[in-house]
């Protein structure tokens, strides 16, 4: 428990002396922290015997030690606001700084992957996707979220698409592929255990396998016919896939627009008829 919860939690249990110190430690803890017992007594207007008393009735030997653990945890706090929460995102940023910040690192994300796009890469994926027997996609947390995302897209094409989110399940389904399938494994880092031996699993069964990883020598990357670079200053002070599953975004949504524009008008008709079944739920 920190000092100043310690402080709070016993105010009940103190003199009124003692909360006249508790109550202002709390108030001005980073002034307190600076201060000797006999300066802190006259900042209070109470005796120096009182302060001391105090430090011992909320749990510590003395005003010495007292100062120490006061010290320690506002240098802990100072730590703390001065490391990003998220990229660049500092954790006493004013929510319109922290909104100005995500839009900054989401539009890079899609500009950098847009700009380091292979377009023949591209093009042999959407064949290998619309020649499919089946497509499995695989994805792991945030990753697991784009990869939902994709295979509904590709069932509203009529596309026989599986994701599912126990890796477990992944792996089984993976084993069962063949070469007229395709497997797209997603993963920021590309060293995630799970995607790496359901992507071996598939690659053994003869399967083509489509990776979304980050740039850079990765085991995933070793194992993929093709990968296609999602780019996002993630690498560092990461809380969450934000930047990264926009950049993923970017490429599984670009794969189903191509795969829209190419298909004949049937796919169409089914994505319209798909939209107007679920309206009838809606309405």
């Amino acid at each position: 428990m920190s000092v100043v919860n310690k402080i709070v939690a016993r105010r009940t249990q103190l003199s009124q002396s003692g909360r006249l110190v508790g109550d202002w430690i709390v108030e001005n803890a980073e002034k307190a922290a600076l201060l000797t017992s006999q300066e802190l007594a006259a900042q209070v207007k109470v005796s120096q015997s009182s302060i001391v008393k105090f430090t011992q009735r909320i749990g510590f030997k003395g005003y010495s030690e007292f100062k120490l653990a006061l010290n320690e945890e506002i240098g802990r706090k100072h730590a703390m606001q001065s490391t990003p929460l998220h990229s660049d995102i500092l954790a006493d940023d004013p929510i319109a700084v922290i909104s100005q910040k995500l839009v900054r690192a989401k539009t890079d994300a899609m500009f950098q992957t847009t700009n380091a796009l292979s377009y023949e890469a591209c093009h042999q994926a959407v064949k290998w996707l619309s020649e499919a027997r089946r497509v499995q996609v695989v994805g792991i947390g945030g990753s697991a979220l784009t990869a939902k995302d994709l295979s509904f897209k590709l069932l509203k094409l009529g596309i026989t698409a599986l994701s599912e989110q126990d890796s477990h399940v992944q792996i089984a389904v993976a084993r069962t592929l063949s070469p007229e399938d395709v497997q797209i494994a997603i993963s920021f880092s590309g060293e995630r255990k799970e995607i790496l031996v359901a992507a071996e699993a598939a690659k053994e069964q003869g399967a083509k396998v489509i990776a979304l990883s980050a740039p850079g020598r990765s085991r995933l990357r070793g194992i993929a016919d093709i990968t296609f670079d999602t780019i996002a200053n993630e690498m560092e002070h990461r809380s969450s896939s934000i930047a990264s599953r926009t950049a993923q975004n970017v490429i599984t949504d670009l794969l189903f627009i191509i795969l829209v524009q190419q298909r004949d008008d049937s796919a169409r008709q089914l994505i319209s008829d798909i939209s107007t079944d679920i309206k009838q739920i809606l309405t």
